[in-house]
């Protein structure tokens, strides 16, 4: 008889299934930021304002937040695994389709993260569908959205200076294809019976 293997995240955590909860609240919100962000910044000739400043400090504030509160008040929740990288996901989306639309970030950047990301929300799918629990996302995922947003942010803020921006698109891309590993060895880990959280 095979060896069981351990849990894959390293321990076991408690998660619930509520709904309404602070953390799920914060993660939700950070989907509506983009719009505003990018209304405002079409308004206003392509200028950076206090209010866009703002919404900005909240996003990433707010993907910390919400993790940070969800462990401390343990209400880490099924729909809270679920929705905070969808949030993380439609955020970006919305981001840097207005940055391509405008002409500051090429094309076919958008659509390798696009593809990524679709094949790992479609393996989280079946793994939700098999075992009826959402799968946990991973620290090089975690760090793939941070440099991500960095290259975002250095784009939007600073659009001449070419040489940075370049710098962190190569570093989103390495980052974001061995996430990309990781993920697909953690969805064959765990459809060949890992435990996970």
């Amino acid at each position: 008889m095979a060896k069981a293997i351990e849990n894959i995240d390293g321990k076991k955590v408690e998660v619930t299934g509520r709904v309404f909860t602070w953390s799920n609240t914060i993660s939700f919100s950070r989907i509506l930021m983009a719009f505003p962000v990018v209304y405002l910044h079409y308004l206003n000739d392509f200028q950076v304002n206090t209010a866009i400043i703002v919404l900005i400090v909240y996003g990433v504030i707010s993907d910390y937040l919400d993790g940070f509160i969800a462990r401390k008040t343990n209400t880490i929740s099924e729909l809270g695994k679920m929705i905070d990288p969808v949030a993380d996901k439609l955020c970006a989306l919305v981001l840097f389709v207005y940055t391509v639309w405008i002409g500051w970030i090429p094309l076919w950047f958008l659509v390798f993260a696009v593809i990524r990301d679709s094949m790992i929300m479609l393996g989280s799918y079946y793994i939700k569908k098999k075992y009826d629990k959402v799968a946990m996302a991973i620290m090089s995922g975690k760090i793939s959205v941070n440099v991500l947003a960095l290259y975002w942010i250095a784009v939007f803020f600073f659009p001449d200076a070419g040489g940075v921006h370049m710098f962190l698109m190569a570093c989103s891309l390495t980052i974001m294809t061995i996430s990309w590993i990781d993920y697909f060895n953690r969805y064959r880990l765990i459809m060949s019976g890992a435990e996970f959280n």
